[in-house]
């Protein structure tokens, strides 16, 4: 017998869910304006409690015999503002795994801040463990239980009697049940009841074993009971009497939730991402000029300005700046008193000498003009510049008007391996970073303080670093730094925030020490903050003998010391201060919302609300006091809420639907709302997408969406096309105006939602909607239409099965062209400048997302998986097509290794594996989470650049093909066919290609790949099992009723369907299974009925005969024995062919 068909134990089949969904009505109880209503919510994503069932039965019960409504769902898609307000009570009954989307997971976090309450029954702390605000609201996360059994008997001991869940219970409480211990306890729980670990075994949390605790939350409610395992648990009278109290409970006032309240995160749609100026050159700060123009500096030396009435930007004045390494014009802030005094601050690199210059300028008296005369120097940092990296520049003023500066550590990081570059060998000072971030006489790796005199020069403000100068520059604040790249200082509370952009190492190294982390700081005080003896939580280096690589011990955070012969400071260094965030390039387990991949953590500001005059622009009160920080390469920015004493509480997305462009600075203007740079996408060059945005917040009306749909946007001429405008949106529910302008923006066509137009002449048009709202808010929408070529005509003609493949069976294949310029495929079109391609991908692949839509773009089709794999990747942050950027571009890459053999394998290994050394001392990111076929995919792409004939798997445009690429028994693969033809183009209109992709899979596909299904599915993994599985197993509940959809299911030459499921009389009642075609009361395609016993206990398989159905269909399974009761769980089908 197969592996799978192993027998499994009781505890296995103890996963398996017996309760189908049920779905109640909505009814409105209300008595003296004061009401519960309350939505259960029992989703699982992993382990499926039995009782599930029990539990909804007897909610549904409890609010009859009470007087409240009870909703139940298993359909996350009702967590939004217009479901969640009928409610004040969300009950996540035996939950389990990742059950809520990250827009699902906003609008509960919004139902909480907005009143609501929130029950957690057993497994809810089994439920959401990415996601912290979860874990805060929930309390504590599911940490095991007892096994063999897992339902024991214990002892409660009640810990309050005057709660309304806990008053009617005994002091001692024996009950039996599944005894859950619990991690990441939160200490702001009340706790109800305890666990007495003496009463049973198996208990991990000691004497303080929490089992059921409430807690204000986020403006919420939030009760919790570890109970609820078993069917009988739901008629315990006790039980239930618990569980309403903690319903009441977690209903508060028995009001409607308001989601008005200001402590409710607003929703995304309020705010609009407006595009002032792009194409800019290293943008580096930003301020916001008293008279409301920003103003901003380019690394290359620009300062420019934009001015909101006209739209327009331009170059205030040019510093004359070196610009090599990672210098430049680095940093810019305005003074404080900057409407009265006009002075504004640079940070710059002398043109000639080695120094870093801090300088006062005088603006012109409407701050249209820099007069470069009135330069007053403050301050010079004296750098090298024999070697790259880490310059800082940032400048921020803070409370008593201190200036701020942050300097890098000016040290070359590339020959250290990612880890401490301290190399303390002679002549290598450039190479050790102790010379500057740990000297304490030393300016740069710090972040100096200073007060800024009226006549150019500067004082020592009290609570630096250092009193003594001889021990250290009486100008630093924060020392140990690597490259404290922007920094931010709270305006309140004076605290100072960085982010510090960390080295390279993948991995801990027991010779070296820890990875690579970056981190944003905060300071209270003056202080050291580690590098280059720590990192992270003080996570120490070792010191290390440079020259034979022997490791002499990790550093001591509390005694810090530095012996290096290049240190002209003291050597005994204040304590080290640990990160206050800090992250890897993998998962973060401390700070999982940060994601992974490549990063460049960057602090922005602490935003108060009453900071701001009252205006329609400000934002929200709920970022009242939220620190903003973001990441250069991850794209994202975070709030985050700290407590009050300054202390990190949690962070959340801001905005995560917006795409960022690799943002660089942050700054509030004086209406309180967003301005801020993105640097764009290629390093140290001028980028397309390197821009100034507005963050625009509406809080009243807001802006509509316009949107256009058509339905051809190409072809001759003349050429008719059908728009309609009738898919743009209006947030606030408004009916909108359109206004149609298609061949210029000045002559209006139409006023229609639906109309259509004739471009006559052959050209390239530009077609613009413009969608308006009764409050005047507009928006615009455009697209390009081509008139004078039409697009080619490409297909497959396939014979055989067009969804599946079997291994080693024939395939036959014709390819079709046609073109109305060109003709068709041998008369007039040369078959040779057909492209036609196969590829196998080890894991499963959208074929649409290859397609390009209908116009595909000009690389050969064997090249497009390979650029839609790098597109999906982080790689754009190192590289480009064709302009060298941190790393070199694609076309260097694919010039160097033109013509050789194994370009592609050695290309392949490096995409998986990372390194550097090749191309410079910058280190490439690891990418192992990509298969080598996918990387292999990628390099082709990468290496056809240079224009080598790699015509790597070209066919035929007819012909037969045997899969034979993958391997034996992989069942996740896709085979992808992709042929393309670019035509000779028409009058006006170049070139156009048309691609037609379509892809085969394994003739095995797994239950829980269902379209649609109205049933469950959870995991079973290895470790829940015991080992009974050998992988993680995603099973597919079958009750009576219930069915499964596969859409699209080609069953030409099938001769068969193997159906693997699961037989177990003790738990499921058998029955019926039934294929139909096309519809749930479609033709039954075939069937077969499932026997159990109480002896039955493990894996099984049917194989069906079904009759010959050659073309697609829709392939609904279905369940029924009549007594609403499971049938079975289903594993997998196996579709057979006679052509295995």
């Amino acid at each position: 017998m197969k592996k799978w068909l192993k027998r499994i134990g009781i505890f296995l089949l103890s996963l398996i869910v017996l309760a189908a969904l049920a779905i109640g009505g909505f009814i409105w109880y209300q008595n003296a304006q004061k009401f519960i209503s309350v939505l259960v919510f029992s989703k699982t994503e992993s382990f499926r409690h039995e009782s599930i069932a029990a539990g909804k039965t007897a909610l549904l019960k409890m609010g009859k015999e009470h007087g409240f409504t009870v909703d139940t769902t298993e359909d996350a898609s009702v967590f939004n503002e217009q479901q969640l307000q009928k409610y004040n009570v969300v009950v996540f009954l035996n939950t389990t795994g990742d059950i809520l989307n990250d827009a699902q997971q906003l609008e509960f976090n919004r139902f909480i801040q907005a009143g609501g309450g929130f029950v957690g029954i057993h497994a809810a702390a089994d439920t959401e463990y990415d996601w912290p605000w979860y874990g805060e609201l929930m309390g504590a996360y599911f940490n095991g239980h007892p096994n063999d059994p897992n339902v024991r008997d214990a002892e409660i001991e009640r810990i309050d009697v005057n709660h309304i869940s806990t008053s009617m219970l005994p002091d001692v409480w024996p009950r039996s049940d599944e005894w859950y211990n619990y991690r990441d306890i939160q200490p702001t729980i009340n706790v109800l009841l305890n666990l007495d670990e003496d009463s049973y075994e198996g208990g991990t949390n000691g004497e303080k074993h929490p089992i059921a605790w409430y807690h204000d939350f986020d403006g919420g409610r939030s009760w919790y009971t570890g109970l609820g395992h078993t069917d009988e648990t739901f008629s315990e009278e006790l039980f239930l009497e618990h569980l309403l109290g903690g319903i009441t409970y977690a209903a508060g006032p028995q009001t409607a939730v308001n989601f008005n309240n200001a402590n409710v995160a607003p929703e995304e749609n309020r705010f609009t991402k407006v595009v002032l100026e792009d194409n800019l050159h290293e943008p580096m700060e930003l301020e916001i000029l008293p008279n409301g123009h920003p103003i901003f500096i380019e690394r290359i030396g620009n300062v420019k300005t934009y001015d909101p009435e006209a739209g327009e930007t331009r170059v205030m004045q040019e510093f004359n700046v070196f610009s090599g390494l990672e210098d430049g014009l680095l940093g810019m802030a305005a003074d404080p008193d900057m409407a009265d005094n006009h002075w504004i601050y640079f940070y710059y690199s002398d043109p000639e000498r080695s120094v870093q210059k801090l300088s006062r300028f005088t603006m012109a008296e409407d701050f249209s003009a820099i007069d470069m005369s009135s330069e007053k120097l403050l301050l010079e940092v004296a750098t090298q510049r024999e070697e790259c990296c880490h310059s800082g520049g940032s400048i921020e003023f803070g409370p008593g008007g201190l200036l701020y500066l942050s300097t890098g550590d000016n040290t070359n990081p590339h020959q250290s391996e990612g880890y401490a570059p301290a190399d303390e060998r002679e002549g290598r000072s450039p190479w050790d970073a102790q010379k500057s971030a740990a000297n304490s006489k030393d300016l740069r790796g710090k972040i100096l303080r200073i007060k800024p005199e009226a006549d150019g020069t500067y004082s020592i403000p009290d609570g630096n670093l250092f009193t003594d100068a001889a021990e250290g520059r009486p100008e630093i604040y924060v020392m140990g730094c690597r490259n404290p790249f922007r920094i931010s200082v709270d305006q309140h509370t004076g605290y100072l925030y960085w982010g510090e952009v960390g080295p390279d190492a993948r991995s801990d190294s027991s010779a070296r020490g820890p990875r690579g982390y970056d981190e944003v700081n905060q300071a209270k005080a003056a202080g050291f903050f580690g590098w280059p003896y720590f990192v992270g939580n003080n996570y120490p280096y070792h010191k290390v003998d440079f020259a034979t690589g022997a490791s002499q011990g990790p550093h001591d955070p509390k005694k810090p010391m530095n012996t290096s012969p290049h240190n002209t400071g003291t050597q005994q260094l204040p304590p080290a201060n640990p990160a206050f965030i800090w992250y890897p390039y993998a998962d973060s387990e401390e700070f999982p919302l940060v994601g992974n991949g490549g990063r460049n953590a960057m602090a922005g500001p602490v935003f108060y609300l009453d900071d701001y005059p009252d205006n329609e622009w400000r934002y929200p009160a709920y970022y009242n006091e939220k620190l903003f920080i973001y990441d250069w390469i991850r794209g994202w920015i975070m709030a985050v809420t700290l407590d009050e004493e300054g202390n990190y509480k949690r962070m959340e997305p801001f905005l995560p639907n917006i795409k960022w462009n690799n943002p660089i600075d942050i700054v509030f203007s004086g209406k309180g709302d967003m301005y801020l740079l993105e640097y764009g996408s290629v390093w140290f060059a001028q980028n397309p997408d390197a821009r100034l945005v507005h963050l625009a917040y509406a809080s009243g009306n807001r802006k509509p969406v316009a949107r256009i749909e058509l339905d051809k946007s190409v072809g001759s001429a003349p050429l008719s096309v059908q728009f309609d405008a009738t898919k743009s949106k209006d947030f606030d529910g408004d009916d909108l105006t359109y206004e149609w302008y298609f061949e210029n923006n000045e002559t209006l066509s139409s006023t229609d939602g639906t109309t259509a137009f004739t471009f006559d002449e052959p050209g390239e048009y530009q077609v613009k909607l413009i969608a308006r709202d009764p409050g005047g808010e507009v928006s615009e929408a455009t697209q390009k239409i081509l008139v004078g070529n039409e697009l080619p005509q490409i297909s497959w003609k396939i014979q055989g099965n067009q969804t599946f493949f079997w291994e080693g069976s024939p395939f036959a294949y014709e390819v079709e062209v046609s073109d109305p310029e060109d003709g068709t495929l041998g008369n007039g079109i040369d078959p040779s400048r057909v492209v036609v391609t196969i590829d196998y991908l080890e894991r499963g692949y959208d074929a649409n997302e290859i397609a390009m839509g209908h116009q595909a773009l000009m690389e050969a089709s064997q090249f497009v998986l390979g650029k839609s794999l790098i597109a999906g990747s982080d790689c754009a942050a190192c590289h480009q097509p064709d302009v060298k950027s941190i790393g070199p571009s694609y076309l260097q890459i694919a010039e160097k290794y033109k013509g050789q053999d194994d370009a592609t394998p050695y290309l392949a290994n490096k995409i998986i594996s990372g390194g550097g050394g090749v191309w410079g001392e910058t280190v490439m990111a690891a990418h192992p989470q990509l298969s080598n076929s996918e990387a292999q995919q990628m390099a082709r792409y990468i290496l056809s650049l240079s224009g080598e004939d790699l015509q790597v798997g070209g066919l035929s445009t007819k012909g037969s093909y045997a899969f034979d690429r993958h391997k034996a028994g992989q069942t996740e693969g896709r085979y992808i066919f992709t042929a393309s033809y670019t035509d000779k183009g028409g009058k006006k209109i170049g070139p156009l290609t048309a691609r037609d992709v379509f892809a085969l899979r394994a003739p095995v596909v797994g239950a829980a790949e269902a379209d649609q299904f109205n049933t469950m599915k959870f995991v079973v993994d290895p470790d829940q099992a015991q080992g009974m599985v050998d992988e993680p197993m995603t099973i597919m509940l079958g009750s009576d009723g219930n069915f499964l959809l596969f859409k699209d299911i080609d069953l030409t030459g099938i001769t068969a369907i193997k159906t693997r499921f699961v037989r177990a009389g003790a738990y499921f009642k058998g029955g019926r299974i039934d294929f139909h075609l096309d519809s749930m009361d479609g033709p039954i395609l075939s069937g077969f009925d499932i026997k159990t016993s109480i002896t039955d206990m493990g894996m099984d398989e049917i194989s069906i005969p079904i009759p010959a159905t050659p073309g697609m269909h829709d392939l609904y399974i279905t369940f029924s024995n009549g007594s609403g009761e499971a049938v079975t769980a289903l594993i997998e089908l196996q579709f057979e062919s006679q052509l295995q």
